[in-house]
C-alpha cells in the first residue's frame, strides 16, 4: 500500500513537472497572438485616423465647390449667365389632370 502511494505521488509529481513547461509554452503562444493583435489594432487605428482626415478634407472640398459665391461666379464669368429680371420670369401653373 505504501509502495502504491509512493508510486501515485511520483506519478503525480511527474505529471505536474511535465505540465509546467506545457503551460509556459501555451502562455508564450497566447502572448505572441496578443502582441500580433495589438499591432493589428494599432495599424487599424492609424488607418482610421487617415480615413477620417481624408474624409474631412473631402467634405471641406465639397463645401468649397458648392458655395453659392463660386457657383454664381462660374455662371456669370464662364457661362455668361446673369440674374433674370422680374419681367423676364414666366410663371407656369400646371393644372391637375381631370381625367384621372
Amino acid at each position: 500500500m505504501k509502495q502504491s502511494n509512493n508510486f501515485i505521488k511520483s506519478l503525480l509529481l511527474c505529471v505536474v513537472a511535465v505540465c509546467i513547461p506545457g503551460f509556459l509554452a501555451v502562455e508564450g503562444i497566447q502572448a505572441r497572438r496578443y502582441a500580433a493583435l495589438e499591432n493589428e489594432i494599432a495599424a487599424l487605428e492609424v488607418q482610421q485616423r487617415n480615413l477620417v482626415n481624408s474624409n474631412k478634407n473631402l467634405i471641406t472640398g465639397i463645401s468649397l465647390l458648392s458655395s453659392t459665391d463660386r457657383i454664381e461666379q462660374i455662371a456669370s464669368e464662364k457661362l455668361n449667365m446673369r440674374i433674370a429680371e422680374s419681367s423676364e420670369i414666366i410663371r407656369v401653373e400646371v393644372q391637375p389632370d381631370s381625367n384621372k
